[in-house]
């Protein structure tokens, strides 16, 4: 064996303890702060315990408006209520709809606190989204690139960094095959669940410093008030369905009389 690998055979891991050094098979401590993501069983499986601070963050969609909000919103409402700076903003770039300001409200989120920044083009979004990072008023980014270059989510990643941003790229699950320099991605999937049943939604991390996650976060990302709507909902589609049987009992009975 070469003097090096016998010396190094021969250290006790213990010894690397508390001076900064990650092993691949223990979950990581964060290298800067982090944000709590305001779900305990997501946080469990993040570096540090939470979204990590002055980093990007890639969340990959099979399809966009399905879930994203629910899983961000309690970071997000977090971040802006302990900015002591009232100008401080949120971010959207390349938002695919219009976000609904009472029901952000009704989750905790100033929804007067955000600046929607509308463009189309992959070059002018990346380009606002760095921007946005510059900007001493800008708490958070989310920003919308289905279609991105590797060397414009490295300069982004990099303005986040130097400015200590929290920012998230949004793009379709597909991108999970190409490189990313994110150190955190994350895969958002919705469970198929009937109308009415408790609606969960699949987080599964596909990067991170640690080791593989190999079982999907199930998170309920409903609101209680939504939730309590889906169950009526559910309970007056059972109503419907019992009326419409026993109406249709009846009306074979009559008919088996008249026969």
């Amino acid at each position: 064996m070469p003097p090096a690998l016998a010396l190094a055979s021969s250290v006790d891991p213990s010894a690397f303890a508390g001076a900064g050094v990650w092993r691949a098979d223990q979950l990581a401590a964060s290298a800067g702060s982090v944000l709590s993501s305001g779900h305990p069983a997501l946080d469990a499986q993040l570096p540090g315990g939470g979204w990590p601070v002055g980093a990007l963050t890639e969340l990959l969609q099979v399809q966009s408006g399905a879930g994203e909000w629910g899983l961000l919103l309690p970071a997000l409402a977090q971040r802006l209520s302990s900015t002591a700076s009232p100008k401080a903003r949120l971010v959207l770039v390349g938002a695919p709809h219009v976000p609904l300001g009472p029901a952000l409200q009704a989750r905790g989120l100033d929804a007067q606190r955000l600046l929607w920044v509308r463009t189309d083009t992959p070059a002018a979004r990346a380009w606002a989204c760095e921007q946005a990072l510059r900007c001493a008023d800008v708490a958070a980014v989310l920003a919308w690139l289905p279609q991105v270059r590797a060397d414009a989510l490295r300069r982004l990643h990099l303005a986040a960094h130097d400015h200590a941003k929290l920012l998230w790229v949004l793009r379709p699950a597909q991108a999970q095959h190409e490189s990313s320099p994110a150190p955190l991605r994350l895969l958002l999937e919705s469970a198929a669940q009937g109308l009415g049943a408790p609606h969960e939604s699949h987080v599964s991390i596909l990067k991170r410093r640690g080791p593989p996650l190999e079982q999907a976060v199930s998170l309920c990302l409903h609101s209680v008030a939504l939730r309590a709507l889906l169950a009526a909902a559910k309970v007056r589609g059972e109503q419907r369905r019992e009326t419409v049987a026993a109406r249709r009992e009846h009306a074979l009975d009559r008919l088996a009389v008249a026969v």
